[in-house]
């Protein structure tokens, strides 16, 4: 079993093949999940102070939050399956 990591910035790296979603931190839905998960345990904090641009919802039920935006990621996972 090969393990797709892709970089998510700042030397972290995520799973590939267990992302659901890269979505935008900008609506109140997307906050109350933030919050939700930071209570919960499940947040993946990867930002290193700087701006959240992305959230990427993984199907481990956690939360990584990364200052790198959304269309990168994207890009970066489709360059894994090609």
């Amino acid at each position: 079993m090969v393990i797709n990591m892709i970089n998510v910035g700042f030397g972290n790296m995520v799973n590939a093949s267990r992302i659901i979603a890269v979505i935008d931190p900008g609506s109140a839905p997307v906050k109350r999940l933030i919050t939700d998960s930071r209570s919960d345990g499940n947040l993946i904090d990867a930002t290193y102070g700087r701006k959240t641009r992305a959230v990427i919802i993984m199907d481990t039920k956690q939360i990584v939050l990364t200052s790198v935006q959304p269309e990168t990621i994207s890009a970066r996972i489709n360059e894994e399956k090609a």
